[in-house]
């Protein structure tokens, strides 16, 4: 497996996730998002204010802990 495969399987871009504190317009705010076999928190922002309990939808990551995300509609 190469470094950018590895990279890959581990990131969490285009992972679902809810918002655990709400998200401020210029952020950051918090989501948690099911990655690795797991739940992890990430700093999140978002062009848009996203409220608390929302699901989103991981759009980039910034960094090792830290996402961009939009809005993700419920079913």
């Amino acid at each position: 497996m190469t470094d950018r495969e590895d990279d890959e399987d581990q990131s969490p871009v285009g992972a679902i996730g809810r918002v655990t504190v709400s998200i401020p317009p210029g952020g950051p705010g918090e989501v948690l998002v099911a990655v690795r076999g797991g739940t992890e928190a990430f700093a999140a922002w978002s062009r848009h204010p996203i409220p608390k309990h929302e699901r989103v939808i991981v759009v980039d990551r910034t960094s090792a802990r830290s996402v961009v995300v939009e809005h993700f509609p419920d079913p």
